[in-house]
This record gives C-alpha cells, sequence and structure tokens, in this order.
C-alpha cells in the first residue's frame, strides 16, 4: 500500500465508484478494455480517451503515484471486482518505481507478479503490456537508461497469445532523442498531443488483442 495521501484519497474515490458500478454489474460487463497504471493512464486525456476507447468498452483504472508495488494491493482490494471479465487489458506501469531509484530488475519482477495476478482474476484477457514511456529531456537523463534496461526486460513477458508487448516511446522522441514540452510538457506527463500519439501507437497492438 501506499502512504502518499492523495494516492490514498484517489484509491478510495475508484472502491466506491466500482462498489456502485459492481450493484449493477452490467456496467462493469459492458467494459472491454480495461487500462491499468500510474498517473499517465489515469491522466489519459478526456478527448482522446472517448475518441479512441469510450465506444469500445473503455475503462481507465490508473491512479496516479501507482509503483507495481501499489497496482498488486489495488488488485486485491476491490480494483478488480468479480463482474470485471474485459477482452484487453492494457498495463503500464513502473515509472514512478525507477522513479524512486529502484533496480529495473526489481520493477521487472513487479510487473510480471501483475501479469501473473490479472491472469487469475481475468483469464480470458488479453493483456497488452506496454513498454515504460521514457521521461527527461534528452537522452543523457539518469531515467533513460534504466527504463530501456526494464523495457528490455519485460518485453520477455510476451508470449504472444494470452500477453503482447508494446514499446510506444520511440514514437514520443525526435530524431535526437529528445522529449519535448508539447508532447510531455514536464518530460515525464503527456499532453493532449503526447495521448493522441500515444493512442495511435498501441492501436495496431490493441486490434491484435481484441482478436478472437
Amino acid at each position: 500500500m501506499h502512504d502518499w495521501p492523495e494516492w490514498q484519497s484517489q484509491v478510495e474515490a475508484l472502491t466506491a465508484r466500482l462498489r456502485i458500478n459492481q450493484a449493477g454489474v452490467a456496467s462493469l460487463g459492458a467494459a472491454r478494455i480495461v487500462f491499468l497504471g500510474d498517473s499517465i493512464t489515469q491522466g489519459w486525456h478526456g478527448d482522446v480517451f472517448r475518441l479512441f476507447y469510450q465506444h469500445r468498452g473503455g475503462l481507465n483504472l490508473g491512479i496516479s503515484g501507482d509503483a507495481t508495488q501499489s497496482l498488486l494491493w489495488r488488485l486485491d482490494h476491490g480494483h478488480w471486482p468479480a463482474g470485471l471479465q474485459p477482452a484487453a487489458i492494457i498495463l503500464m506501469v513502473g515509472t514512478n518505481n525507477i522513479g524512486q531509484g529502484q533496480r529495473p530488475e526489481d520493477v521487472a519482477i513487479g510487473i510480471g507478479r501483475i501479469i501473473e495476478r490479472l491472469q487469475r482474476l481475468s483469464p480470458s484477457a488479453r493483456i497488452l503490456l506496454l513498454g515504460v514511456l521514457p521521461r527527461g529531456a534528452g537522452p543523457q537523463d539518469p531515467a533513460r537508461q534504466p527504463i530501456a534496461r526494464l523495457n528490455q526486460m519485460i518485453a520477455a513477458c510476451a508470449d504472444q497469445r494470452s500477453v503482447l508487448y508494446h514499446e510506444p516511446g520511440s514514437t514520443m522522441l525526435d530524431g535526437q532523442g529528445q522529449l519535448h514540452e508539447w508532447i510531455a510538457w514536464d518530460r515525464l506527463h503527456l499532453t493532449q498531443v503526447g495521448y493522441a500519439m500515444l493512442s495511435a501507437a498501441i492501436e495496431a497492438p490493441l486490434r491484435q488483442a481484441l482478436q478472437r
């Protein structure tokens, strides 16, 4: 569990919302694509999310501040109700772990455990695992190398059947590896343009994940 007060208040709000939805399971049953992750997932720009996902049963369960440990805790404490059985799960988590200085190897283990948990909770869903997006203005930012190492390791989670892997981060960078502020305003969190680019980048693997 996370001790950040803002994270705790967001968890309580999401828990209440899911309880209300669970009372009428039909609303949860309509969710075909579930998004899990941290602030980058939670902050998916509303217009972009509606354009790409609302008509396809998109449900955003991202929480700002999530790391692998807190996302595992959420899955065990009401943030995956029994009525939630989507066709696809989009998982993107780990940047907060890297930002806290955790080793990529340890973060990869945490992501693997999340995947195992999701496969037990929703065995029929395909998981689209997204590589952690680049952070920092340029390639010399100290977070770039750990993120690259992490993505290299978690790519091995994909079996191309129940788990697909896609790394959209390169689409966010220019030819010199720069992450511009009109894509990520603080070189981490995306702008509307950044979310449009991200949504376009994952569309092909998402369609593959939704195929039956």
